[in-house]
């Protein structure tokens, strides 16, 4: 790598400008092995001042929250750990590539089943332990101990082997090959944390370290004075407060108790935009809402079923009036169309209260009710877009009872325990990552409990292929496969809307996850 390293002298030294190093970079092969830390960004051209207090006032917030990365469920603490105490060896950029980390760089072989991840010297945890290769081996096996709940266990149970090479050199091997494994270390949920230590007592090596925690109520952090990022983590501290009644973040960041808030309400964002003082920012990613079903019970068993309740909605509708039109429609399936793969050729599924009807009739079930369990918790709008689903679902004479649930605790008691209920998902960057953590057998979030022997041949087949059009084939496949049989009604994406005070200065938005990939505490600053 003496050929990097060179050129890296040469661009820190000015003589080289970003466009020309990225363009000779990928003409060498060398774009996954550089350090996004070698660029001069923008925020450092601009100035950005260190220090303040950043308060987030936050939708997603329970008393069941934990610091463990591998089972968190709630915006609160996914921001609170993969945002401000943690990193991964991969973190997804603005542009939504892969970028290093806790990694400087990585390679494969030819047929991407051999992996080897070269470690970042000098990161201290929290602890003032220096990082290394047992410490990465220890936090992914994390997720693979005996009676784990992590929903990354079928992100990383492809591994069949990891091997310290030396102190900061690993070398993984996969069942199979997997061209995007560098996007699945890239995962919120497999953060390091130091060998041997309960990763659920928030020690990391992240640009905070908490101070303390409520779940659900409020978290408080300090910056990291080692951090290994000098261009990140402006703020001195960064306080996480639950608020999950919008009206009342929205008056909390009106009135100055908070800096910035997330999920603002679609029927008033508009007063917000010309409103002095406060900034709207948007992001169009992989976010979507869905309606669960569990395959696994009657009447969802059911194909025709599913079907009549899929033909029963109308997406249009649905978005003009549950988004405000800050989205797009949905196709059943959870593919977006910022994914790579994804099957623009898949003819839209219609409102058709007749088709409903039809399969309502082959199931057997004319007449029947069905409960469908919604809090504002899954997502903000969830009970409204409930009652207007019944009305659409009237005309085909589908009878639907929407159940209001209790916010708090909501995804314990509700998801994937209640047969049909409304969800929140941010989506995956990648066709694999989604799909394995939401619709292969067994997977700890299949939250349809779906078992498709076609798809999940597909699943490990297309991870492993190399050909991009066999791949996007098998990916199109996949996504009408689950359209057409699986448990999931996905009427629409939304844009991920959140405000903050003027004062705040951000570059551009990475769309992986809400606020900037949940990395607004490590990647935002105070202009003044």
């Amino acid at each position: 790598m003496s050929r990097l390293k060179s050129l890296e002298q040469v661009l820190s030294a000015g003589n080289l400008s970003r466009r020309a190093f990225i363009a000779y970079a990928s003409a060498m092969g060398l774009a996954a092995a550089v350090s996004p830390m070698a660029f001069p960004s923008k925020a450092n051209a601009e100035g950005p001042k260190r220090g303040g207090r950043l308060r987030l006032g936050l939708n997603g917030g329970a008393t069941s929250d934990t610091l463990d990365p591998g089972i968190q469920l709630a915006m609160m603490p996914q921001v609170l750990v993969y945002g401000a105490l943690a990193n991964s060896l991969v973190e997804i950029d603005a542009d939504g590539r892969p970028a290093p980390e806790l990694a400087e760089r990585w390679e494969s072989t030819p047929d991407a089943k051999k992996w080897i991840f070269y470690l970042r010297k000098g990161v201290e945890f929290h602890n003032g332990k220096t990082m290394d290769a047992d410490d990465v081996i220890d936090s992914i096996n994390w997720h693979l101990k005996p009676g784990t709940k992590s929903a990354a266990k079928a992100l990383v149970e492809s591994i069949v082997s990891m091997k310290k090479e030396d102190k900061y050199t690993l070398a993984f091997e996969l069942k199979s090959g997997n061209a995007d494994f560098p996007f699945t270390l890239s995962d919120y949920h497999l953060v390091v944390g130091p060998q041997g230590t309960d990763l659920s007592t928030g020690v990391f090596t992240g640009g905070y370290k908490i101070k303390t925690f409520e779940p659900g109520v409020r978290a408080f952090a300090v910056r990291n004075p080692n951090y290994f990022k000098s261009d990140r983590a402006w703020f001195d501290e960064v306080e996480i407060l639950g608020i999950n009644d919008v009206n009342a973040r929205t008056n909390a960041l009106k009135t100055g108790q908070i800096d910035v808030m997330n999920r603002c309400d679609l029927k008033t964002v508009h007063l917000f935009k010309r409103m002095p003082g406060i900034q709207v920012m948007r992001q169009d990613g992989f976010k979507h809402f869905t309606f669960a079903m569990r395959t696994d019970m009657a009447p969802y068993d059911n194909n025709d079923v599913r079907l009549a309740l899929k033909y029963a909605v109308d997406r249009e509708q649905m978005v003009k009036t549950i988004l405000r039109g800050y989205g797009r429609v949905g196709n059943d399936h959870p593919i977006s169309v910022a994914n790579r793969y994804h099957a623009g050729d898949l003819p839209q599924r219609q409102y058709d209260p007749d088709k409903a009807r039809f399969h309502l009739k082959k199931a057997g079930l004319d007449g029947a009710t069905f409960k469908l369990h919604a809090a504002e918790a899954a997502f903000k709008g969830a009970v409204d877009a409930g009652v207007l689903y019944r009305e659409q679902a009237a005309k085909a004479g589908i009878t639907i009872d929407v159940v209001r649930e209790p916010n708090d605790g909501y995804w314990s008691n509700v998801w994937m325990k209640k047969p049909w209920c409304a969800v929140f998902w941010g989506g995956r960057p990648t066709e694999d990552m989604m799909f394995s953590t939401a619709y292969a057998k067994g997977a700890a979030w299949n939250d349809t409990f779906w078992d498709h022997p076609r798809f999940n041949e597909l699943l490990v087949s297309a991870r492993a292929e190399l050909d991009e059009d066999k791949r996007r084939a098998m990916y199109g496949e996949m996504q009408r496969i689950v359209r057409d049989d699986g448990g999931v009604v996905v009427p629409m994406f939304s844009a991920d809307l959140a405000a903050a005070s003027d004062t705040i200065g951000h570059g551009k938005l990475a769309a992986n996850w809400e606020l900037d990939g949940f990395r607004a505490p490590e990647r935002w600053w105070f202009k003044s």
